[in-house]
């Protein structure tokens, strides 16, 4: 068996000279970064932007006043109920044409209904100033008929929530602590949770649908508290900077929660650590009324005293999406549909209107070529968002003129503010503290 190998003399001058290739860290001369031309994702953000219309459309009058609170029936994909500053509840709808999407209707209160609630069997729950809650079979009763039930309270009540599994419910307003009653036991008095010592207006309870023992409720002593049903005892106490005027927790985690807060800002809150907020959602200018969570879990819409409702997603500081109209009002409650494919918000103009969660989107038959094209436009956009030019088509939204100045002299606000601390820090003893992050300033209190 014969080798053959290639064999060299030492002195012999190599074959070819390898050029050097030197190395920088300068970020213009990487060949990777330097901007190319992208023709394709330039044109799909575009055409993303020139079909953006979310408006679709406002079911049937609406109210005569304006709408305070609004609830989904968690059995039925299309029927919801509102309530007015009138005293009115209404149902609707939504598999019905738009104009003819109103069904059920009472005067259930005297005053304002501050909110409404589904139980399992599909009945109806109203709570108002008037310190009535309010029992209706809206499914199997006239409209303007009696309720089925009446619970008087000593004083105004303002939120409501159903246990997912048991036939029970809890109530929370401006007497001390969240009242829970038996819907199977209606004589019975109910079963007070409160912490100690705490006498303040509780503005929103709300039941968590994955750890279904588990309650939360947000007052106007700045706190949120947790308890537990099965011990009947509060768990854990915090209290923020400003007071906070809706709950919800997240359907796919149950630790998680957002907190709507009067200063501007969304929290969102893992319950198991309730001394740092997991994420700060900020853009609104006003004060933030109401917010629910996505069913996917992944996404939050919010609405605000600013007359726009916001869209985020929960790991971003700052919305994806804004909504508005020029004949929107004050907006009050917001909420998405079962599918999560559309949103739904009373304002104090009285309209419940409709609106896309994808502005671009569109439903109804596709054929499979057009199919594919949306959904490789929509990955083009997601691969080069990071661009300039793309990302600056991706994020600019027209938005009212008020809001838009009370945005720049909101930034301009907090810019001072940082300026002036960071001035203070530098020439006092501060210099050599811990700087603290802007989650864990919303803190003011842990108590358990």
């Amino acid at each position: 068996m014969k080798i053959k190998a290639l064999s060299r003399s030492v002195e012999a001058p190599p074959v070819a000279k390898t050029q050097r290739c030197p190395r920088t860290s300068i970020p213009r001369y990487i060949p990777s970064n330097v901007r190319v031309s992208t023709p394709r994702p330039l044109t799909a953000v575009k055409m993303q932007r020139m079909f953006a219309q979310p408006f679709l459309a406002q079911l049937g009058e609406g109210h005569v006043d304006g709408v305070y609170s609004m609830a989904k029936d968690p059995n039925s994909l299309e029927r919801l109920a509102s309530g007015s500053g009138d005293g009115i509840v209404k149902t609707w709808d939504l598999s019905r044409s738009y104009d003819k999407a109103e069904g059920w209707h009472t005067t259930a209160h005297e005053n304002i209904v501050k909110s409404v609630c589904w139980t399992r069997d599909q009945k109806l729950l109203t709570c108002g100033t008037d310190r009535k809650i309010q029992l209706y079979d809206p499914y199997n009763t006239p409209s303007e008929s009696e309720p089925l039930s009446t619970w008087l309270g000593s004083a105004s009540w303002n939120s409501l929530s159903h246990h997912r599994s048991r036939n029970s419910f809890a109530a929370a307003g401006g007497s001390r602590g969240i009242s829970i009653y038996d819907l199977e036991r209606h004589s019975a008095a109910p079963e007070v949770l409160a912490w100690p010592n705490a006498t303040d207006t509780i503005n929103a309870v709300a039941f968590n649908q994955v750890e279904t023992s588990i309650l939360g409720s947000c007052g106007s002593d700045r706190s949120i508290i947790f308890y537990d049903l099965r011990t009947a005892t509060p768990i854990a106490k915090t209290v923020l900077t400003f007071a906070c005027n809706a709950i919800s927790f997240n359907p796919m985690e149950g630790m998680n929660c957002a907190v709507a807060s009067e200063d501007h800002s969304v929290y969102l809150f893992d319950m198991r650590k309730v001394d740092r907020a997991l994420n700060i959602l900020k853009d609104h200018v006003a004060a933030v009324m109401d917010v629910e969570f996505s069913p996917t879990g992944q996404e939050l819409v919010t609405a605000s005293y600013d007359r726009t409702i916001r869209l985020w997603n929960r790991d971003q500081g700052h919305s994806r999406d804004i909504y508005h109209t020029k004949r929107m009002q004050r907006c009050y409650s917001a909420m998405w549909t079962p599918d999560s494919k559309y949103i739904l918000s009373g304002s104090d103009d009285g309209n419940i209107r409709l609106w896309r969660a994808n502005a671009s989107a569109r439903e109804g038959m596709k054929s499979a070529r057009q199919r594919q094209s949306m959904e490789y436009n929509d990955a083009l956009v997601e691969r080069y968002k990071h661009m300039p030019e793309i990302r600056r088509i991706h994020r600019h939204r027209h938005m009212p003129k008020v809001v838009k100045k009370a945005g720049e002299i909101k930034t301009e606000e907090l810019q001072a503010l940082k300026k002036r601390e960071e001035n203070e820090r530098r020439h006092t003893k501060k210099q050599f503290d811990r700087r603290r992050s802007e989650r864990d300033k919303v803190i003011l209190a842990k108590e358990k």
